[in-house]
């Protein structure tokens, strides 16, 4: 018998076991989480928000008064602390809140949910919250949704506007509502001011947008008209839309018989443009509509 090679099968079999090993360690299974991470990105007006979570299920559990205990602060989903962003300062419930990120924090109850937002965004679960860290914290309505449950937690935004948006929290049968403001109107309107300084005239589309964004924020009205009418000097294609707008701006200024000519005529240029069925000619004929009662 070769000893020499005798010896040597002990530390063969030993470095082919670590080999095996290791290979059982590279080869990882990826198993689907419990509770997937979502991230949520919504622009409101000119500011960016965007909300970071896990979204367990019900699982057949019973979820707030349950394994959400009513009274305690909740990571408000699961896993890491829910992160939300934002990319300029907005209001939360007329609470201000300066840009930045923050851990979103909330303290479930029966008809009214406590809303924290704590600037330790780093954390897992709700384990390490401390309300010292706290930047803001209100109250926010919880109602019974009154529809079939919603298995997935669920953090999303509706009603947007060019200041506003609804942030809601969905789970089980409640839904609970927070309303975001962001200020667009200092931002855009002393920029529209300043381009229409600068010398030269302006495209119909820029004169329309400007018109556009005054009247949606109840600025100055006649300077919304004056841009209304040189954007239509040329007869440009979009010509029966700022028609529309100047009719809606013509009826704001109480002037009904003005409003309603401006219709009839977006009308008429719209039904060229897009047949019969244009939405414009339904827009007009009820803004007509209205001026009549």
């Amino acid at each position: 018998m070769n000893y020499k090679v005798f010896r040597m099968l002990p530390a063969f079999y030993f470095a082919l076991s670590l080999a095996c090993e290791a290979s059982g360690q590279t080869n990882r299974i990826d198993f689907p989480a419990a509770s997937p991470a979502c991230t949520l990105k919504q622009r409101i007006g000119l500011t960016d928000v965007e909300i970071v979570y896990s979204r367990p299920g019900i699982k057949g559990r019973t979820i707030f008064d349950g394994i959400v205990p009513y009274g305690q602060v909740w990571r408000t989903g699961a896993n890491a602390a829910t992160k939300i962003s934002f990319s300029t300062p907005v209001k939360l419930e007329g609470h201000a809140v300066p840009a930045g990120t923050y851990a979103l924090f909330t303290i479930p109850a029966e008809n009214e949910w406590t809303i924290i937002l704590s600037t330790n965004a780093s954390q897992f679960g709700a384990f390490q919250y401390n309300p010292k860290d706290d930047l803001v914290r209100f109250q926010a309505p919880a109602e019974d949704t009154e529809d079939d449950p919603v298995e997935t937690f669920t953090i999303e935004f509706d009603n947007l506007r060019d200041d506003s948006a609804v942030l809601y929290l969905l789970w089980e049968e409640t839904l609970v509502t927070i309303h975001l403001e962001v200020d667009t109107t200092s931002t855009v309107a002393p920029q529209i001011e300043a381009a229409m300084a600068e010398p030269g005239k302006k495209s119909d589309g820029f004169y329309f947008q400007a018109a556009t964004f005054y009247y949606n924020h109840n600025l100055d009205l006649g300077k919304a008209l004056a841009w209304v009418d040189a954007g239509l000097a040329d007869n440009p294609r979009i010509a029966y839309e700022i028609l529309h707008l100047k009719a809606q701006i013509l009826a704001r200024q109480g002037d009904k018989a003005g409003a309603i000519a401006a219709a009839r005529q977006s009308s008429q240029l719209a039904t060229k443009a897009e047949g019969p069925g244009s939405s414009f000619v339904k827009m007009n004929a009820d803004l007509i509509s209205s001026l009549q009662q």
